[in-house]
């Protein structure tokens, strides 16, 4: 079924139970990977929240959770490429693992300069799982992004915690824009 946000007509791209799905698998995978680690899960906001918490719901090993916020799309449907730095992360990670949760990579502008940030406060490592990739659209590759639920086409989508004009993030489903 399709829905309106504001000016836009959006229709399912993919459904909140395979959205599940991948996360537990996604989960299942860190929860070995960093069995014997300790890992810090940082969340970047907003866009990251409902993919964080059902994520989290399935890691089962000692972890810590903080979070961040940056933004490039300032409200629009395409990232003005200007990365806004609204609320830096207030944990110290000198020699922690670090999981950054994303909620989409498009270009990877905002990965890339996080990533670079996060880098020089020295942490063990730096890994980034990812609700979504437009492999169509990335111009700064991230060598950290390890784990991603879904490839998308280069197109906008909102749902599941992504907005237009922060309206739509409650959607348990992602719906890309009917052209």
């Amino acid at each position: 079924m399709n829905i309106k946000i504001a000016d836009l007509e959006f229709e399912p791209l993919i459904s909140a139970e395979t959205i599940l799905a991948r996360t537990k698998e996604i989960a299942a995978q860190l929860n070995i990977d960093y069995a014997d680690k300790a890992p810090i899960f940082v969340g970047v906001l907003n866009g990251c929240f409902m993919f964080m918490a059902d994520l989290l719901r399935q890691i089962n090993i000692p972890c810590e959770v903080a979070f961040t916020k940056l933004s490039s799309y300032h409200g629009g449907i395409t990232t003005t490429r200007r990365i806004r730095d609204d609320f830096d992360l207030l944990v110290d990670i000198t020699n922690r693992h670090v999981v950054l949760v994303e909620d989409i990579v498009d270009t990877g502008n905002t990965l890339d300069y996080l990533v670079a940030k996060l880098s020089h406060r020295k942490p063990a490592s730096i890994t980034v799982c990812a609700l979504l990739l437009k492999p169509d659209a990335i111009e700064y590759p991230v060598e950290e992004l390890k784990h991603v639920a879904f490839n998308i086409p280069n197109e906008f989508v909102i749902g599941y915690g992504l907005d237009y004009l922060e309206m739509g993030r409650n959607l348990d489903g992602i719906y890309k824009r009917v052209v």
